[in-house]
Parts: C-alpha cells; sequence; structure tokens
C-alpha cells in the first residue's frame, strides 16, 4: 500500500505543478482531479472493505467471549 500512496501523491505532485505553470486553471480541471483522487478512494475501500471487516468480525468475537 506504501507503493500505491508514492505514486499517488507524485501523481497529484505532476498534476499541481502543471497547473501552477499554466495560468487560469479551471474548475473542470480541478472537478477531475477531484473526481479522479474519489476513484481511487473508492478502489481503496472496496479493494480492503473485506479484509477490514473480516478483521473486526473477528476481533469481536475474541472481545465477545471475554
Amino acid at each position: 500500500m506504501t507503493g500505491l500512496m508514492v505514486s499517488m501523491l507524485a501523481f497529484v505532485a505532476g498534476v499541481k505543478d502543471k497547473f501552477e505553470s499554466e495560468k487560469g486553471a479551471t474548475a473542470t480541471e480541478y472537478g477531475l482531479l477531484v473526481g479522479l483522487i474519489a476513484l481511487i478512494i473508492v478502489g481503496g475501500v472496496t479493494a480492503f472493505g473485506g479484509a477490514l471487516d473480516a478483521f473486526f468480525d473477528r476481533l469481536a468475537l475474541q472481545v465477545g467471549g471475554w
């Protein structure tokens, strides 16, 4: 997951540099960037959601047994 975060940060930094080098970045460009970040977050939650749910289920069973 660390590699994914590094790649994402590098991508965002590259996009930010592009926006800073050009004058008049429009709301559409920022909207696309926010949409891409939201898509990455949804993909991460989808990929790791099942494992996280199973972890909390095991934890609840263990705590309930105490």
